[in-house]
C-alpha cells in the first residue's frame, strides 16, 4: 500500500506540473452550466491521470468530474475517484486555490487519498489506517472543544454565525477540508448536493488526521454510489461536531426541501 500511495502521488505531481505549465501558456475556458467553469486543461489532466492510473490498477473502476459516468463502476470493488482540477474557478483566474485530487475507493470507502496543490507547494497524502501528511510531515486535526470561536474557511459569515471566525478560503473544497485536517481551521460545512470526486481524497485525509467527517445531517458518507452524490459534507474537530450538526440542522433540512 505504501508503494501504491507513492505511485498515486507521483501521478498527481505530474498532473500538477502539467496544470502549472498550461496556466502559463494560456487556455480556453467555458461554463458547463451557469456558475460551473471548466477549461481545456481540466480535460488534458483528466486524460493524463486516467492513462497513468489505469496502468497502476487496470481492474479498478473510474469516476471523474470530466469523464462521462459509466455505471459499470458500481459492480467493481475498487474505484479511482478523480477531480483533475478541484477549484477550477481559482485556476482560471490565476489564483493558487486549486488542487489535483485522486482517491482510491474500496468497498465504498477511500483507502488512498492524494491532493497536490502545486502553486501552494502543498502535497497532502493519506492511507487508510496509516495517518495523513502534508509535505511529508504528519498532520493532526484541530482539537477545539468549544463551538463559538471555531475557524471556518469562508468569504463571509451570516449574522447567525458571527460567533465563528472566518479564515482563508481556497476555491477547492478539498483544500478547505484539508485545512481542518491540518488544524488550520476547525470546521468546514456545505449544505448542498455535492459529488464524490470533490471530497473523496480529502475525506480520507481528514479522517486519518483525526477529524470528524459526516454529511451535512451527521450521517455517514459512502462512495461509489449510483448518483455519486451526497448531501453536503461536514468536517470538524471531533469535540464540536455534534454542535455543528445541531447549528446547521434547520438550514440543512430547508436546503433539502428546496
Amino acid at each position: 500500500m505504501a508503494d501504491l500511495l507513492e505511485q498515486v502521488a507521483a501521478v498527481a505531481a505530474e498532473a500538477g506540473r502539467l496544470g502549472t505549465r498550461r496556466a502559463a501558456e494560456g487556455f480556453r475556458s467555458w461554463e458547463k452550466t451557469p456558475g460551473s467553469p471548466v477549461c481545456e486543461v481540466d480535460l488534458e489532466i483528466d486524460a493524463l491521470i486516467k492513462a497513468r492510473l489505469s496502468a497502476i490498477d487496470p481492474t479498478a473502476g473510474w469516476l471523474s468530474e470530466e469523464t462521462a459516468d459509466d455505471p459499470v463502476r458500481l459492480a467493481q470493488s475498487r474505484l479511482w475517484v478523480v477531480d483533475p482540477i478541484d477549484g477550477t474557478r481559482d485556476y482560471v483566474r490565476g489564483r493558487a486555490g486549486w488542487a489535483v485530487s485522486i482517491a482510491l475507493v474500496e468497498h465504498g470507502q477511500p483507502i488512498i487519498g492524494v491532493l497536490d496543490a502545486p502553486v501552494r507547494r502543498e502535497v497532502w497524502l493519506a492511507e487508510a489506517g496509516r495517518g495523513a501528511t502534508r509535505n511529508g510531515e504528519p498532520i493532526h486535526a484541530s482539537r477545539r472543544e468549544t463551538f463559538p470561536g471555531s475557524r471556518v474557511p469562508t468569504d463571509s459569515l451570516p449574522k447567525v454565525d458571527r460567533d465563528l471566525v472566518a479564515v482563508e478560503k481556497p476555491n477547492s473544497i478539498a483544500l478547505r477540508i484539508a485545512m481542518v485536517a491540518a488544524n488550520r481551521a476547525d470546521l468546514l460545512a456545505t449544505l448542498r448536493w455535492g459529488y464524490e470526486w470533490d471530497v473523496a481524497a480529502a475525506v480520507l485525509i481528514a479522517r486519518e488526521a483525526g477529524a470528524a467527517v459526516t454529511d451535512a445531517l451527521g450521517g455517514e458518507l459512502a462512495f461509489n454510489t449510483p448518483k455519486a452524490q451526497a448531501f453536503g459534507v461536514l468536517v470538524s474537530a471531533p469535540a464540536i461536531h455534534a454542535a455543528a450538526v445541531e447549528r446547521l440542522a434547520e438550514r440543512a433540512r430547508a436546503a433539502l426541501r428546496t
